[in-house]
């Protein structure tokens, strides 16, 4: 699995870091993205609920 955040699209809207802390992380301007060394979902099954409760779909995820 292979997770990312669209940072043009992100609203900051923090519902993935809330979701999913130990895989998202937010920047000092409220842009989310993934925490480095987190790209495979850190084995988190709360993932797939961050990428259902974004409000502008900025987070993908492939499965390999």
């Amino acid at each position: 699995m292979r997770v990312s955040v669209d940072s043009e699209r992100c609203v900051g809207a923090a519902l993935c870091t809330m979701t999913a802390p130990g895989v998202f992380e937010q920047d000092d301007e409220g842009v989310s993205g993934v925490i480095p060394g987190s790209e495979d979902g850190a084995g988190d099954p709360k993932v797939h609920e961050a990428v259902r409760v974004c409000p502008v779909q900025a987070i993908s995820v492939v499965v390999e």
